[in-house]
């Protein structure tokens, strides 16, 4: 068997380990290492002797777990067989990663199922070359970065829908508010990778998700939008689902008007009485008078004038608020047309309508 004299590095550029194809050496052959590699002697599967950058003499002296198992005598030129593997650390693998199918991760904010897609890209380095000669590379020859490309997105893929989950519960905060924290998810989620990836010998770099989004199309989606969309309006408006309930409920009542179970049929008789009505109660306490005064049929924006002290008081005030005195003979509005009425009129003079309702008698 010839002996290797000279032990360098001849694979192609693109590869992250690779392994010297002859075995046999003596402890006068030189070991090449180019900067940013390193070289791993391998003897029966185990791991042995790592070396950095530079030219190396072999001998009992630097090789010394070589040397003790194969018992090699100290001093003078010795042969030995082993496997030399060279190991690039600083290469940094640039992958770009994404679901290929919508990952089912449940929203803790509204306790929903949402079909989420995520996608970004990360690198790897090697940070422990002998775990990742023994964890990664086995009977071939070479790892290129095609290789290492695909099984760091296979084990990405197995854990980011638990990192996700993780940061969405501690942080509680919706899927669909997730744009505004990527940066901050991306480290954490990193922080979280680097364990599993370190078992391998290697570690995440620059780990980042640059989109996090949901179907369109989807459901749960459609209907989740339509709820935030409809709370938002409430917002704006100013009254809640109860409210909003109670309000319907009355315009329902109001369109059948005269039927003996108009009150029935609004959810205010029988049994139901107690619970819905303190829940229209609710609604109409929340109301000014300027609205209740508007519902009426006036019109809230009216003043009427005191003939006692000429003080200007609100279209439905009955009394002056300044002296006391009974506003009588105070023109009001019809509901119906518009027109103006007195509070003593029992039509509307413009269109006939009964007005008793409007004046409150």
């Amino acid at each position: 068997m010839a002996i290797f004299k000279v032990i360098k590095y001849d694979g192609p550029a693109n590869v992250l380990a690779w392994k010297f194809p002859g075995t046999a050496f003596n402890t006068l052959s030189q070991l090449i290492v180019n900067e940013s590699q390193e070289a791993v002697f391998f003897k029966g599967g185990a791991a042995l002797d790592v070396f950095g950058a530079g030219t190396h003499t072999l001998s009992t002296n630097n090789i010394p777990l070589l040397s003790a198992l194969v018992n090699m005598p100290f001093g003078g030129k010795s042969p030995f067989s082993a496997e030399v593997w060279f190991v690039n650390r600083l290469f940094v693998l640039d992958l770009k990663w994404g679901t290929t199918a919508p990952i089912q991760i449940q929203d803790p904010k509204y306790n929903v199922l949402l079909p989420v897609r995520t996608f970004g890209s990360f690198g790897v380095r090697i940070s422990d070359t002998q775990r990742f000669i023994t964890s990664l590379v086995g009977v071939s020859p070479y790892l290129d970065a095609n290789a290492l490309a695909n099984y760091f997105c296979g084990i990405l893929m197995n854990n980011i829908s638990d990192c996700i989950s993780s940061y969405l519960i501690v942080r509680k905060i919706g899927i669909l508010e997730l744009s505004a924290h990527l940066t901050e998810m991306s480290a954490e989620i990193s922080e979280r990778l680097s364990p599993i990836f370190g078992e391998y010998g290697v570690m995440p770099v620059n780990f980042s998700v640059m989109s996090v989004n949901v179907p369109e199309n989807d459901k749960s989606v459609v209907s989740l939008k339509a709820a935030l969309a409809k709370r938002a309006e409430m917002d704006i408006i100013g009254y809640n689902y109860i409210q909003e309930r109670s309000f319907n409920t009355f315009e329902n009542a109001a369109q059948n008007e005269g039927g003996a179970g108009t009150l029935i049929g609004a959810g205010l008789g029988l049994g139901m009485g107690a619970g819905i009505g303190g829940a229209v109660g609710t609604a109409l306490g929340g109301l000014s008078p300027l609205d209740i005064s508007e519902s009426a049929g006036r019109k809230p924006d009216e003043r009427i004038t005191c003939p006692a002290c000429g003080n200007l008081n609100l279209a439905q005030a009955k009394f002056c608020s300044k002296c006391g005195d009974k506003l009588e003979n105070i023109p009001l509005f019809c509901s119906n047309c518009g027109g103006r009425i007195q509070p003593d009129c029992g039509f509307c003079p413009s269109c006939g309508k009964p007005i008793a309702k409007e004046t409150g008698q």
